[in-house]
């Protein structure tokens, strides 16, 4: 049926394709003219362009002319002209989409076109890379156009001060990672001050690796993470206990699910050496919970596989790049229990200040683009997710890479051994060969293997990531033999040496299958760029992951009747679209995973949006007192509601209980008796508590000075909109985790999430109203406040599959006795705040 609709109208990306070089075309057209331009006149393009976009034209108006214009800077700075590929890349990167781009056609200098010409607006354009490294060679590289054209650049890097990062996002263009972007977005909005904002509205991003950063990341929150006391003994505790425990008898690992769980006999171990009666009994939920992550940090979690241990510290391999996560936790405790395992010091568990994930914060760019060279296999998710479409862009000179069926083997011994006699022999032909593995344990297996065979071989994983650039750089050089763990040196070009191209090319080795066909892509992308000859070929095993987790047993089956040794490889276009089916079936369980996640997230995204939207309404008006008595109403109505219900009659209603609540939240001692609202209707009375509130707010700034009374406002507001949102944070975590439970009494656990979540919600705003009430109208003030904030807190990207984070409030976050009170007011909290209830 798809075939007989793409013959009647077409192919979409085709169709797309032809209008775009027509526009190209046009662009070609200006080049004689622009060509003759001199430096100066060029440069005075900039600002006709803008004087332009005044005027009325639109960034689709000036298209054909600013293409022309960065072409020629790029030719006349980096001496390089933009092919006509490229520039329709440029097209679909300015028309907010994803373009995919084979390996070596140059994405880097495509984004140019787009970036120079949004970035006319005068908003700011974001470049978004995977790391450090590339967002600074990008910026400073690229950065030579947009300078000689007169437009300024910055490029926001982990560890700058504020001034810097307040400099670099002022300019047209800034250039930065993932993580640095979303993290300064959370961080700008836990700010006391509007002038420590760094971020200018968000406008306009294209994110280079857009899959490896809307999808191989969308599952890992942004989290600021403030530091939680509580104690570490019982992580060793549980640990000592599990390593004890046998396998099969006391628990199961269950592989495909990623997780273990004790058996009968396992529970009653436990219990009796914590010397209790019922593990499961809610006393013991904490204990139950360190021994479960004790079990999976043993059985699950392997050391330089998942992670690594440098200076006396877990470190996480990220699955996806193969890189060390620095600075990054597992969350819920796994963190520490794989500390616990490896006998170091147990870090403490931290409360949750503010998260975001990364769908959601690059949903709220104006304008969103991408480009990768792989992103088809995933084209559902970006459309549903982002509302991007995927336009494959030709490559400029045909692709030629010869890809080899797989071959696959029954043990690993047999296919690591046929691996590095493979290596040997194209080695010896002086044919460069790039192997690609899924773990650092088994690139150090093939390095060790090949040390004994003589052959000199570099290595690039996640404990080298520092020189990979250089080293991935050098991979089609004549002879070179180099092993990199998954997509290690992505986004550097692999130029082959001479006669490189007469030996073959280079030449890709997959010593295993992802669970994403994307990722295999992308390891065999790395050869046959820009028409250069090259191939690839992944050897398999009955023993990898993959092949274990589907359809391993019918193969091996098959290959022990057959009488195959572990030596002796079965090759076979069958078995590679065997292979391939089960990657859909992972693939399309990790968008679900991945959508799952982003449907809970959304429930709390709506709550952040509100709170984040407030805060800034907060921070920039002068005057909150139109922000504050709407609280105060709100308080003030709630008590009348509850003491004066509509089920009874104005006799009954509890006018004692009214007057006492009105002197203990909003009204001083004596000012309020049961006679002055006796015999109203429910709505005199509101009216005339709040002409009382409103009273003595006019008394009490009066009292303490205009000045001083909207400082203090806001001091007041701020601190009870952060503490609230952070217990909220908790709160939302906690049911998060409980909800799928819902499922089992037949109720829908989003659904249930959705409403309970809206619930907390709505209780977390009265709590605030309540709060902002008492110490607006109750507290002392003698001096003129100052902001402080409620948490000190460092940006911490946590695992979600590895399970939510169980933020728990600091002990020492409670205001003591004797301590000065947070109201401001200057005195003991005993002697103030202390004695509300």
């Amino acid at each position: 049926m798809l075939g007989l609709v793409k013959k009647i109208f077409g192919d979409a990306n085709e169709r797309e394709v032809k209008r775009l070089v027509k526009i190209v075309e046009q662009v070609n057209a200006l080049e004689p003219t622009i060509t003759a331009l001199s430096d100066d006149n060029l440069r005075a393009k900039t600002e006709e362009f803008r004087a332009r976009l005044a005027k009325g034209e639109t960034l689709d108006d000036l298209l054909p002319e600013a293409f022309a214009v960065v072409r020629e800077a790029s030719k006349r700075t980096l001496n390089k002209r933009h092919y006509d590929v490229q520039l329709i890349g440029g097209m679909v990167l300015h028309s907010g989409k994803i373009a995919e781009m084979r390996t070596g056609e140059g994405k880097t200098l495509v984004g140019t076109l787009s970036v120079y010409l949004n970035a006319l607006e005068g908003k700011g354009v974001h470049v978004v890379t995977v790391n450090d490294y590339l967002a600074q060679r990008d910026s400073a590289e690229m950065g030579q156009v947009y300078t000689f054209l007169g437009m300024t650049v910055g490029c926001n890097l982990h560890g700058l001060t504020h001034e810097e990062k307040q400099q670099a996002y002022a300019c047209d263009i800034t250039y930065g990672t993932n993580n640095e972007f979303g993290f300064d977005y959370l961080r700008d909005n836990m700010v006391l001050y509007k002038e420590q904002m760094v971020q200018r509205p968000l406008q306009y991003a294209i994110i280079d690796e857009v899959d490896s950063i809307l999808v191989d990341e969308a599952r890992t929150p942004l989290i600021i993470s403030g530091q939680a006391q509580k104690s570490t003994e019982l992580y060793y505790a549980a640990d000592r206990l599990v390593s004890k425990l046998t396998d099969v008898e006391d628990y199961t690992v269950d592989i495909k699910m990623r997780s273990v769980a004790l058996t009968e006999q396992g529970v009653t171990k436990v219990e009796r050496a914590f010397n209790i009666d019922n593990l499961f009994a809610h006393d013991h939920v904490t204990l139950n919970h360190h021994v479960n992550q004790a079990l999976r940090a043993r059985n699950i979690m392997k050391r330089d596989v998942d992670y690594v241990v440098q200076e006396e510290e877990v470190v996480i391999v990220d699955e996806f790049t193969g890189r060390l996560m620095a600075g990054r936790r597992y969350s819920d405790g796994l963190h520490q229990a794989i500390e616990a395992k490896e006998q170091l010091k147990v870090q403490n568990e931290s409360m949750t200040l503010a998260t975001i994930t990364f769908q959601n914060y690059f949903r709220m760019y104006r304008k969103l683009a991408g480009m990768t060279g792989t992103a088809k296999t995933e084209e559902e998710e970006f459309k549903r997710i982002y509302g991007l479409d995927v336009i494959q862009v030709p490559t400029n000179r045909p692709m030629v890479r010869n890809d080899i069926p797989d071959v696959v083997y029954k043990s690993e011994n047999g296919k690591y051994k046929s691996v590095v006699e493979e290596i040997v022999r194209r080695h010896a032909t002086g044919q460069p060969v790039l192997v690609g593995t899924v773990s650092i344990e088994n690139s150090e297996r093939i390095s060790e293997m090949l040390k004994k065979k003589g052959v000199k071989h570099q290595v690039l994983n996640a404990k080298y990531h520092a020189e990979e650039a250089a080293i991935i750089a050098n991979a089609g050089q004549p002879n070179a033999v180099t092993i990199a763990t998954n997509m290690a040196g992505r986004g550097t070009d692999i130029l082959l040496g001479e006669g490189v191209a007469d030996k073959g090319g280079l030449h890709i080795m997959g010593t295993e299958r992802h669970e994403s066909r994307r990722i295999d892509n992308q390891l065999r992308g790395r050869a046959g760029r820009q028409g250069d000859p090259g191939s690839s070929q992944f050897y398999l095993s009955m023993q990898d992951e993959l092949m274990r987790r589907f359809g391993a047993d019918n193969i091996m089956g098959m290959m022990e009747r057959l009488g195959f040794d572990e030596d002796s490889p079965i090759e076979s276009r069958l078995i590679s679209r065997a292979i391939e089916s089960a990657q859909k079936r992972v693939e399309g369980s990790n968008f679900d995973a991945r959508r799952i996640v982003l449907q809970y997230d959304d429930v709390i995204n709506l709550q952040r949006e509100k709170i984040y939207g407030d805060r800034r309404e907060i921070l920039n008006a002068e005057n909150i007192r139109d922000i504050v008595m709407p609280m105060v109403r709100a308080v003030v109505t709630r008590s009348v509601e509850n003491h004066c219900s509509d089920n009874d009659v104005p006799e009954d209603w509890d006018l004692d209980g009214l007057v006492s609540y009105a002197h203990s939240h909003y009204l001083p001692e004596d000012r309020l008796t049961k006679d002055d609202v006796w015999g109203k209707e429910k709505e005199e009375i509101i009216e005339h508590l709040m002409e009382m509130v409103d009273n003595l707010y006019n008394e009490r700034e009066e009292l303490i000075g205009a000045d001083t009374m909207r400082e203090f406002e806001k001091v007041v507001v701020l601190r009870a909109v952060d503490s609230k949102w952070m217990d909220h944070i908790d709160s939302m975590d906690h049911l998060r985790q409980g909800i799928h439970l819902r499922a089992y009494g037949g109720s829908d656990p989003l659904r249930e999430y959705q409403f309970e979540g809206h619930n907390m919600f709505l209780a977390m705003i009265e709590r605030i109203e309540e709060e902002v009430t008492l110490y607006i109208m109750k507290a002392h003030v003698e001096k003129k406040p100052q902001r402080e904030a409620v948490a000190e807190g460092q940006a911490v990207d946590s695992k979600a599959e590895e399970g939510p984070k169980r933020p728990t409030k600091r002990d020492d976050a409670r205001v003591g006795r004797n301590d000065p009170c947070p109201c401001g007011s200057g005195k003991k909290y005993k002697m103030c705040h202390g004695r509300i209830d």
